[in-house]
C-alpha cells in the first residue's frame, strides 16, 4: 500500500471543485464545494448520534437509502440546522446539482457545516454552482478548502492498493476543528474510491471502521449536530466486486483504515486552538470496551488537555481519568508513561509515583506530537484514541464564534 496525491481525485472516475459563492462573508474563503462521479457508485455514510440533526443528514440518508449515488455538494459557513425551511433547502441543493449535471437529485449526497439556527439562503448556491460544476476537475484541494470552518488547514489524503491484480485507489478530504466528540459522526469526511465493492460490504466497511478511528476522536467533548462520513465507490478500477468478507475485502480495510485514521490524527490536531495532538495508547485491558473507554476517558478529560498546553507531566490527572471513566479499573495494577519524539519516560507503576525528572519530562511534552500510554495491565486488549491540548485560543475563537 502507498501513499499517494489527489485526494478525493485520487481515484478514476472522480473530479472536485470549491469555490466562493457568498455565504461566508470573507471572499478569499471558498464556501461551496462539489464532488462527482462519473458513473452511478456505490454509496455508504455513517452521521451524527446528536438528536438535533442538520436537515442535510435527514435528505441524505433518504437520497443514499438505495445504497447509490453519484455526487456529493457542501457548503461552509451555515449549518442549515434549526431551521424550518432546512429540509426545502437541503432538497434544493440536490436538485441545482441534478440541473446543472444531468443526474438525478436522489442520488446527491447534501451536507452543510457552520453556524446553527440562521436561514441559509439557495441564492449563492445556485449562482455558484455553474462556475463550480465547470470547474470540475482534479481540485480535491479546492474543495477541501471549501468545507472547512475554524480549520487551520486542510485534510487530505490518498492511497493504491491492489485487489485481483488491479490498482485500486481509495481518498478522502475531511473538515473538523470544533465540536468534535466521538459518537459518530463529529466531522465532515468525504471519501472516494474506484474499488468494485457492494453497498452492503462498503457500508460493513465503513461502519466497522469508525468504531476505532473517528469514534475515537475528540477536541472538546461536543458531539456535532451536522456532521457526517460518507464514502463512495464506482468500481473503476476493474477488480471483481467484493461482496463478501475474505482477502480482498480485508485488503479494502486496511487501505480504508490507513486514510481514515490519517484524519482522525490531522483532525485532533487541528483541534480549535491547539499546539498540540494528544494520543493516548492504552493496552493491558480486560476487553475492547474497557480499553477504549480508557483511551477516551484520557483523551476528554480537560485536566490533562490543560496539562498537556503546560507541558506539564501531571500524571495524576491520567489516573483520575480512568478512575472515573472506567468502573471496573483496578487502580494498584496501572502503569503511566509519557512519550514524544524527544524519548519516553515511565512516571507512574502500579497506581503510584515513581521518582522521574521534571527537565527530562517537560522536554517530551514540549513536542508537538505527544503519547500518553497506559497499561491497565489486566488483559490483553489495546485501544488508542486521538485529542489535544485546551488552550486559552480555544475559549477565544468559542467566545465570538457566531459574532
Amino acid at each position: 500500500m502507498n501513499i499517494i496525491n489527489g485526494g478525493v481525485c485520487a481515484a478514476k472516475g472522480f473530479k472536485a471543485n470549491g469555490v466562493h459563492c457568498g455565504i461566508r462573508k470573507n471572499k478569499s474563503k471558498r464556501d461551496l464545494s462539489l464532488i462527482l462521479s462519473e458513473k452511478r457508485a456505490s454509496a455508504a455514510a455513517v452521521y451524527t448520534q446528536n438528536l438535533v440533526k442538520g436537515a442535510p443528514l435527514t435528505v441524505t440518508k433518504n437520497n443514499i437509502s438505495d445504497g447509490f449515488a453519484q455526487a456529493i455538494i457542501c457548503n461552509s459557513g451555515n449549518a442549515n440546522t434549526c431551521n424550518a425551511n432546512g429540509i426545502e433547502i437541503a432538497e434544493n441543493m440536490c436538485s441545482l446539482v441534478s440541473e446543472n449535471l444531468s443526474i438525478p437529485a436522489t442520488d446527491v449526497v447534501v451536507a452543510s457545516t457552520g453556524v446553527i439556527g440562521e436561514v441559509l439562503d439557495i441564492e449563492p448556491i445556485k449562482n455558484g454552482l455553474p462556475a463550480l460544476c465547470e470547474g470540475l476537475g482534479d481540485n480535491s484541494l479546492f474543495a477541501a478548502e471549501g468545507i472547512i470552518t475554524t480549520d487551520t488547514k486542510v485534510k487530505e489524503i490518498a492511497v493504491s492498493f491492489e485487489i485481483d491484480g488491479k490498482e485500486c485507489r481509495l481518498g478522502g478530504i475531511a473538515k473538523g476543528s470544533g465540536m468534535i466528540h466521538p459518537n459518530m459522526a463529529t466531522m465532515l469526511v468525504f471519501l472516494t474510491t474506484d474499488c468494485s465493492i457492494s453497498p452492503e460490504m462498503l457500508q460493513k466497511a465503513l461502519s466497522s471502521d469508525i468504531v476505532d478511528t473517528f469514534n475515537m476522536t475528540s477536541v472538546d467533548g461536543d458531539t456535532s449536530t451536522n456532521d457526517m462520513v460518507v464514502i463512495l465507490a464506482n468500481g473503476e478500477a476493474g477488480n471483481e466486486e467484493i461482496t463478501c468478507e475474505g482477502e480482498a475485502f480485508s485488503t479494502f480495510m486496511k487501505a480504508l483504515n490507513t486514510v481514515t485514521v490519517y484524519l482522525c490524527r490531522n483532525i485532533a490536531a487541528d483541534g480549535e486552538g491547539a499546539t498540540k495532538l494528544v494520543e493516548c495508547v492504552v493496552e493491558g485491558g480486560k476487553t475492547k470496551e474497557q480499553a477504549k473507554v480508557a483511551a477516551k476517558s484520557v483523551i476528554c478529560s480537560s485536566l490533562v488537555k490543560a496539562a498537556m498546553f503546560g507541558s506539564d507531566a501531571n500524571w495524576g490527572r491520567v489516573l483520575c481519568a480512568l478512575g472515573y471513566g472506567l468502573s471496573d479499573l483496578d487502580t494498584d495494577k496501572v502503569d503511566v508513561s509519557f512519550k514524544s519524539a524527544k524519548g519516553e519516560i515511565p512516571v507512574c507503576k502500579n497506581g503510584a509515583g515513581i521518582p522521574f525528572s521534571e527537565e527530562i519530562a517537560k522536554e517530551i511534552l514540549l513536542e508537538n506530537e505527544v503519547e500518553i500510554l497506559v497499561n491497565l495491565n489486566s488483559g490483553d486488549f489495546t485501544a488508542t484514541a486521538w485529542g489535544c491540548d485546551l488552550t486559552y485560543e480555544y475559549v477565544k475563537i468559542n467566545g465570538d464564534y457566531r459574532t
